[in-house]
């Protein structure tokens, strides 16, 4: 379930692309929950049709909504014809995921040419979340998780943690362009650390990124903007990853 911060981040994202407000007429949103998300971007767009789909529709919150019920660890994808969507939304979505890619491109064949895919998970890179990781060896939003009973909206349904990295690399070799990473908000409770912390960490950063690229090579021009993003001070600090992509 996502936060009323990650709600904003994705609005804003959809209306910097789709300012007019009759501009956007097809829109899916993967991961609907309550409809929080659906009733919010109804709110900025004139005569918008959305279409809701979720593992169970009993989550919805906006009445007589339908719920196309898909299990995206299970379905061989999504039940939609090609180039369909103007817009599709997956906010918390493919942390759940047992293979976010095959999501990706799937996501990639339902929207138009031109059209946005917006989709938000927990940034596994911020400084609280890199030293829980070594204190604990989990994750922010992510932790030990029960065999048995499991509820699969929930932090217990985190099964795929995953870096901004490997997402933006996704979407760049699915056929995406225009890739934009933000976050929803700091973590305050990250910055006093990140100010001890940062002539270290830019030390070290700098020692490992040049062995990467002199010794193992796995840094060139295709990549290095990708490997600079994931230590700057928006995803050192930011409690959510909101990416953005055009079809």
């Amino acid at each position: 379930m996502s936060t009323p911060a990650i709600y904003r981040a994705t609005i804003d994202g959809i209306v910097r692309h789709f300012p007019d407000r009759a501009g956007l007429r097809r829109y899916l949103d993967i991961g609907a929950g309550s409809g929080e998300l659906v009733s919010l971007l109804e709110e900025h767009y004139d005569n918008v049709r959305s279409v809701c789909c979720d593992y169970t529709d009993e989550l919805m919150q906006l009445p007589g909504r339908q719920v196309d019920i898909i299990d995206l660890n299970t379905a061989a994808g999504l039940p939609y014809e090609d180039a369909r969507f103007d817009v599709v939304t997956a906010t918390e979505v493919i942390e759940h995921l047992e293979d976010f890619r095959k999501l990706l491109r799937e996501i990639h064949r339902v929207l138009r040419p031109g059209g946005l895919l917006v989709l938000s998970t927990p940034n596994i890179l911020n400084l609280n979340s890199r030293l829980r990781n070594l204190w604990f060896g989990f994750a922010e939003l992510m932790g030990p998780l029960p065999v048995d009973g499991r509820r699969k909206e929930s932090c217990a349904g985190h099964i795929s943690p995953v870096s901004p990295f490997y997402i933006t690399h996704a979407l760049r070799e699915t056929g995406f362009r225009n890739v934009d990473v933000t976050v929803d908000r700091y973590q305050r409770s990250g910055m006093l650390k990140l100010a001890l912390l940062w002539i270290p960490f830019r030390l070290m950063n700098a020692y490992i990124t040049r062995r990467e690229v002199k010794r193992y090579k796995t840094i060139d021009a295709s990549n290095r903007d990708m490997v600079k993003q994931i230590n700057s001070i928006p995803l050192l600090l930011g409690r959510t990853v909101i990416l953005s992509a055009v079809r």
